[in-house]
């Protein structure tokens, strides 16, 4: 009881805490209620297209979203660092600029990732769902990219203006939709073609809604002529392309060897153990939704405290966030170990060997879930490439290892891999950004004692 009181004193009197857990749980309601709808609809789809159904589905969603990634600059975090800091110093028009840019950029990568899925789909209908006649679904299902044509850009606006209980309220939105159809399609007996429809329209009320309320928030800001900011209040377009291009490279690395899961599986295995993988991570998604809001609303906080140069504010708020985050995952993560077997029931008996790969997964990803903040502090440092660099090697020795070991020892080595590269890779950037402060810290004790 006394840990409670003590915790609940502490949260009382720090604000920035508040603010923090206040803009998250606009996200938290709605995905908590969303999550629900997942696992509802996760449960409705797998029974309805069986574990290699469920598989092909799984690869068909994330070959769409792993194009979409590679040619992403995750503008919602240069839009957070950027406008965001322009916009904290009254520097209006650099503001707008950067939005403005960002959006093109964005646009312009939209453009190229629709062209290399209408490319490729024949190629991964044939060698990762196995059957070369799902590659009409793979192109019709790629239009998500087009839907999503500024959404990172808008959604780095709405985080900089507080304007989370909007987000959620969307999200909340695109789940419905998507769980209400499949809802009718599993009642009415339907197939793999309805099932994806239903993720695809999610995707496009999501994408398409975001970017309307970003436009919304940057009219109300700046007045409806704010596109015609011309570049040159741009940033230096060096300092600019280079943050762009590492959060790329970091986000096609990440994306490559951690959120690509069910390509790696396809091509290493079958539809079948896709399926198996898609179950227990979607399981594992109770564990990660309710932390997952803690990413958008913490990293504006850690940039402004890093601009600041208040490091006490800083430690304090990692600490503080990193107690809720664990106190959660652990908690829930015992639940799926404990009861996992019985929510696997509802799948059916044939989805019980997900059950231990479920396991292997959730190792690495309650880890990073913990430390959910590590990537954010070394981006707020102005580090862009050193978690890129981390995730690099540690993903090129989970890549290796799988080409060698996958094909004969099967799903449970491959969920091992993840885990390890998630723990290796988290610790790693974690050390590289306390050694950064401590190394900022010392060098201002200096400068004022000289």
């Amino acid at each position: 009881m006394k840990f409670v009181a003590s915790l609940w004193t502490t949260f009382k009197n720090d604000k920035l805490l508040q603010k923090v857990v206040r803009n998250s749980s606009y996200l938290l309601s709605s995905n908590v209620l969303g999550m629900g709808l997942s696992v509802l609809q996760s449960i409705l789809a797998g029974r309805l297209l069986g574990v290699a159904g469920f598989g092909v589905i799984g690869t068909i969603t994330a070959f769409a979203s792993t194009l979409n990634r590679l040619f992403s600059f995750r503008m919602n975090e240069l839009v957070v660092k950027y406008f965001g800091g322009a916009d904290t110093k009254g520097e209006h028009e650099k503001a707008q600029a950067v939005v403005k840019a960002a959006a093109l950029g964005e646009f312009i990568s939209a453009l190229l990732s629709f062209g290399v899925i209408l490319i490729f789909a024949p190629y991964a209908a044939s060698n990762l769902a196995d059957d070369p006649t799902t590659a009409r679904l793979f192109m019709i299902y790629g239009t998500i990219v087009l839907a999503n044509f500024a959404t990172e850009a808008s959604t780095g606006v709405l985080q900089v203006t507080n304007k989370f209980k909007n987000q959620a309220i969307l999200n909340l939105v695109s789940n419905v939709l998507t769980a209400s159809i499949i809802v009718w399609a599993f009642f009415a007996k339907r197939g793999l073609a309805e099932v994806m429809m239903a993720y695809m329209l999610g995707k496009f009320v999501l994408g398409l809604g975001t970017t309307a309320l970003g436009w919304r928030e940057m009219q109300k800001k700046y007045g409806a002529d704010w596109l015609k900011t011309p570049f040159s209040h741009l940033p230096p377009l060096k300092e600019l392309f280079s943050f762009a291009f590492n959060t790329n490279i970091s986000s096609t690395i990440i994306m490559l060897v951690r959120d690509n899961e069910a390509l790696w599986i396809a091509w290493f295995l079958s539809p079948v153990a896709v399926g198996y993988a898609k179950t227990a991570l979607a399981i594992i998604n109770l564990v990660q939704v309710p932390i997952t809001p803690f990413i958008s609303t913490t990293y504006p906080e850690i940039n402004t405290a890093v601009a600041r140069k208040d490091w006490t504010l800083l430690r304090r708020l990692l600490k503080r966030v990193t107690l809720i985050s664990g106190i959660w995952t652990v908690g829930t993560a015992i639940g799926l170990v404990l009861f996992g077997r019985w929510l696997l029931s509802f799948y059916g008996p044939d989805f019980m060997p997900a059950y231990t790969p479920m396991l292997l997964f959730l190792a690495g990803l309650g880890f990073a879930n913990i430390f959910f903040w590590n990537r954010p502090l070394l981006l707020s440092l102005g580090l862009p490439m050193v978690p890129t660099r981390i995730s690099l090697w540690c993903g090129i020795a989970k890549v290796g290892l799988a080409f060698l070991f996958v094909p004969r020892l099967g799903l449970n080595f491959e969920a091992m891999l993840l885990s390890l590269f998630f723990i290796v890779s988290v610790t790693l950037i974690i050390l590289r950004g306390f050694r950064e402060i401590r190394q900022i810290e010392t060098s201002e004790r200096e400068t004022a004692s000289a």
